[in-house]
């Protein structure tokens, strides 16, 4: 695993347990050839460890999070961020989303958020990172 906090990574904080959240995360981990992200489930040290820094339950958030530069994203903005930083052809346009007001891309983000289980399911305790991968998991 790698050290607690790689600041010089943007850190994706995850729901661990979520099946459709660990398929997010194995999509980005495939297609960030610029090893720009690092991951940490919502639950772990790390996650722990900058709520308590900037006094923020990551957990209640219910969302997935972009911590780059001692900011956060969350949401639809942080999704929209993931994805226009990926090595994939489609990645500009993502910016045809931000056309979209933030609002009602945060109104979807949270309808599917709030059902991702009931659609895709949880597993009993988070992924465990293959050999390959664990050097971009915060403990």
């Amino acid at each position: 695993m790698a050290p607690i906090l790689d600041t010089t990574k943007d850190i994706i904080l995850f729901d661990g347990v979520c099946n459709f959240c660990n398929g997010f995360i194995n999509y980005i981990i495939t297609h960030d050839q610029a090893n720009r992200f690092c991951f940490a489930p919502l639950d772990s040290k790390t996650a722990l460890q900058l709520g308590k820094v900037h006094r923020v339950n990551f957990i209640k958030l219910n969302s997935i999070i972009v911590a780059r530069n001692n900011k956060f994203l969350t949401q639809s903005n942080a999704v929209a961020y993931i994805l226009k930083n990926l090595n994939v052809w489609w990645a500009p346009l993502i910016n045809v989303g931000y056309l979209v007001p933030g609002f009602i891309r945060n109104w979807l983000y949270k309808a599917f958020a709030n059902n991702r289980y009931a659609l895709f399911g949880q597993t009993d305790s988070c992924m465990l990172p293959t050999e390959h991968i664990r050097s971009k998991f915060l403990v």
